[in-house]
C-alpha cells in the first residue's frame, strides 16, 4: 500500500516539476518547430501487386504505422510485417535515432531527424540499468530522481512529437499518400495526434495506459469495486481496505491524467489549431488491439470496438543458431534457465551482478543471460551471455525450466504460450502488476530485486523448478490460452484490414461518447425521477393533512 501512495505522491509532483525548464528540454526541443529538412526512405513507395488480403479479394490499401521505441516496437512490428506480406502498402515512420526501431522485409521506413542523439537514449537506458543499485536511497531521493527521469523522458518524447509534426516535407508526403488508417500505440500519443489532424481512421495496440485513459477514451464500464487499478497490486477480489485504495486512486486518476499528458494536450492544440484534449483525440479511435486477455488480466467489461490479441508473438518462432543449441542441449536433465530484464536493461552495477552470478552457480540448470555489463573476474561454467537473446525460441525450448523475467507484457505471454513457469523481477510500469497476477494465477514466484540475495533467488528458482504444482498449473494456463478459434496475429491483422476497407468501424462505436458526464450517469434522469417522487409525496401529505383535519371536524361536530 505504502509503494501506491508513493506512486501517488510522484505523479502529482509532476504537474511542477514539468512545468520548469530543464537543460534537456531546452537541448532536444529548441530546434523541433524551426526543422523543416527532409526524410529519408529506405524503400521505393509502392504497393505489392497480386497478393490478397483477408477480405477475399484483390483489394489493397494504404497502412500508416507510427511506432513507439522498445519492447512496444515488437508487436507492432509483427502486424505491420504480416499486413505488407498481403499485398498492403505499410509505410512506418521513425525518428533517425532510436533503441529499437528497425526496418522490415515488407514494410518502407521513413525516417525524419530529431534533435537529439544517441547518447541521449543510451543515459535513459543507463538510467534504467542504475535504479537496481539504489536501494539505499530515501523516499524524498527516489521521488526526486524518479521525477528527474520521468522529465527527461517526457522532453525525448515531445521533442519527438515535434520533429515529426513541423516537418513539412514528411507530412506532405504522408497527406499526399492518402492512407486508409493508422496503426500506433497510444502509450505515446503521437501517432493518435497524426491521425486525428490527417482525419484518419485510427487502430490502437497497447497494454493500457496510466491512470485509466483507455477506459475513459472509449467510454468503456471501469467500476473499482472489481476492477484494480494499476500501481495497488490489488486483484479483483479485494478486502474492504483495498477497495477504499483502489477508489481513492480512481478518484485521482483523472488528476494523473492531466499532470502527465498535458504536455502533449498542448502540442495537440498547437498542431491541430484548436484547444483539444487527450480524451477526445483518443475517443476518435476506430478500434483497440489490447494485448492481453483474461489468461493474464482479471474478467472486466469490454467495448465492441476492444478486441484481444494477448500472445501476439508467440506464433512467431525460428530454430536456434548451432552455438546455443549446443548450449541448451548440454544441459541434460536438468534443463535450463532463460533471464532477461527487457529491452531497457541488459546491465546492472557490478555488486548486482554479482549476486546473481553467485546464485547461478548454486544450481545445477544452465542459464542463457542476456547481459552486456561489466563481467567478474569467474563467469560460471552454467552461464552463458549473450547481447541478444532468442526470448521466444529458448522458451519454446523442450528443455527450458524457468524463466526469469521483469514482468514485461510480450515475456510474460511467451512464458505463457510455452508453460514455463516464472520468477519475476519487475521494475517500473505495469510490471508490478503484472508480476502479481501471475503469482494470484499461481505460476510464478514475485522477488524485489533491490532485496535479492544469492540465497533468494536460488532458493526460488529451485522452489519454482521442483514444485510440480508451478508447472501444472501453467500448463493448464497455457492450454486455456491457446484453446482459441483465431491466433491473434490474425485477429489483429484482420481487423486492422477491417478498418482500411471499410474507412472505419463506426458501427461498434457507442453511443456514450456523444453524452456528457451528466447524461452518462443519467443523473438527469434521476433527478427528474426524485422531483416526481418528491411531488407525489407532498401531494398524498397534503391529502393525508386534508383528510385528517376534516376527519377531526366530523369528530368534534359528533361531540358538540
Amino acid at each position: 500500500m505504502w509503494k501506491s501512495i508513493k506512486c501517488l505522491g510522484l505523479s502529482l509532483l509532476l504537474c511542477s516539476a514539468l512545468r520548469q525548464k530543464n537543460n534537456l528540454g531546452e537541448t532536444v526541443g529548441a530546434r523541433g518547430t524551426e526543422r523543416t529538412r527532409g526524410i529519408k526512405g529506405t524503400d521505393k513507395i509502392g504497393a505489392t501487386e497480386g497478393t490478397k488480403g483477408t477480405g477475399g479479394n484483390d483489394w489493397t490499401g494504404k497502412l500508416l504505422v507510427v511506432p513507439v521505441d522498445g519492447s512496444h516496437w515488437t508487436g507492432l512490428k509483427a502486424v505491420a510485417e504480416e499486413v505488407g506480406r498481403r499485398g498492403h502498402m505499410v509505410v512506418v515512420v521513425m525518428p533517425e535515432v532510436s533503441m529499437r526501431l528497425n526496418s522490415g522485409k515488407h514494410y518502407i521506413t521513413k525516417k525524419f531527424p530529431v534533435s537529439y542523439g544517441q547518447d541521449v537514449l543510451d543515459q535513459i537506458t543507463e538510467h534504467s540499468s542504475q535504479e537496481m543499485a539504489d536501494s539505499t536511497l530515501s523516499m524524498l531521493e527516489r521521488v526526486t530522481d524518479g521525477l528527474n527521469h520521468m522529465k527527461t523522458v517526457i522532453n525525448l518524447l515531445i521533442s519527438t512529437c515535434e520533429s515529426l509534426y513541423f516537418n513539412q516535407e514528411l507530412m506532405g508526403f504522408l497527406r499526399e499518400q492518402k492512407f486508409d488508417a493508422v496503426l500506433t500505440d497510444p502509450a505515446m500519443p503521437a501517432g493518435a495526434i497524426l491521425a486525428y489532424n490527417l482525419s484518419l481512421p485510427a487502430v490502437y495496440m497497447l497494454r493500457g495506459l496510466p491512470c485509466g485513459l483507455d477506459s475513459t477514451a472509449a467510454a468503456c464500464p471501469d467500476p473499482p469495486s472489481y476492477i484494480p487499478r494499476f500501481f495497488t497490486k490489488n486483484v479483483d477480489r479485494m478486502c474492504w481496505s483495498e477497495r477504499v485504495l483502489n477508489v481513492l486512486v480512481s478518484v485521482l486518476e483523472p488528476v494523473m491524467c492531466k499532470l502527465f499528458y498535458w504536455p502533449f494536450e498542448e502540442l495537440a492544440s498547437h498542431v491541430i489549431g484548436r484547444s483539444i484534449s487527450l480524451v477526445e483525440i483518443l475517443s476518435s479511435g476506430a478500434l483497440w488491439l489490447l494485448r492481453y486477455d483474461f489468461i493474464l488480466e482479471f474478467p472486466k467489461p469490454l467495448m465492441p470496438n476492444m478486441v484481444l490479441i494477448g500472445g501476439l508473438n508467440c506464433a512467431i518462432t525460428s530454430s536456434l543458431s548451432p552455438e546455443v543449441e549446443e548450449f541448451v542441449e548440454g544441459s541434460g536433465e536438468h534443463g535450463l534457465v532463460v533471464f532477461t530484464l527487457g529491452s531497457f536493461v541488459s546491465s546492472m552495477p557490478k555488486e548486482k551482478a554479482a549476486i546473481f552470478f553467485q546464485a547461478f552457480s548454486q544450481i545445477p540448470q544452465r542459464v542463457v543471460w542476456r547481459y552486456t555489463g561489466e563481467l567478474p573476474d569467474h563467469v560460471p561454467d552454467n552461464v552463458k551471455l549473450m547481447k541478444w537473446l532468442p526470448q521466444n525460441d529458448l522458451l519454446g525450448h523442450p528443455k527450458t525450466r524457468a524463466f526469469i523475467t521483469h514482468g514485461g507484457t510480450h515475456g510474460i505471454y511467451e512464458g505463457i504460450c510455452h508453460a514455463v513457469p516464472m520468477v519475476i523481477l519487475p521494475l517500473f510500469g505495469d510490471q508490478g502488476d503484472n508480476a502479481h497476477r501471475m503469482a494470484n494465477r499461481g505460476v510464478g514466484l514475485v522477488l524485489d530485486i533491490h532485496e535479492i540475495t544469492p540465497e533468494s533467488l536460488s532458493n526460488t528458482l529451485h522452489t519454482i523448478i521442483n514444485d510440480t504444482s508451478y508447472k501444472e498449473k501453467m500448463v493448464k494456463l497455457s492450454s486455456i490460452h491457446k484453446d482459441r478459434p483465431t491466433e491473434p496475429l490474425d485477429l489483429a491483422v484482420f481487423w486492422t484490414e477491417f478498418v482500411m476497407r471499410h474507412k472505419g468501424a463506426d458501427h461498434l462505436r457507442p453511443a456514450a461518447h456523444d453524452l456528457n458526464w451528466f447524461q452518462y450517469h443519467s443523473l438527469d434522469v434521476i433527478g427528474f425521477l426524485l422531483l416526481v417522487i418528491m411531488i407525489v409525496v407532498a401531494a398524498l401529505m397534503k391529502c393525508c393533512v386534508l383528510c385528517l383535519r376534516r376527519y377531526c371536524k366530523s369528530e368534534k361536530k359528533k361531540k358538540d
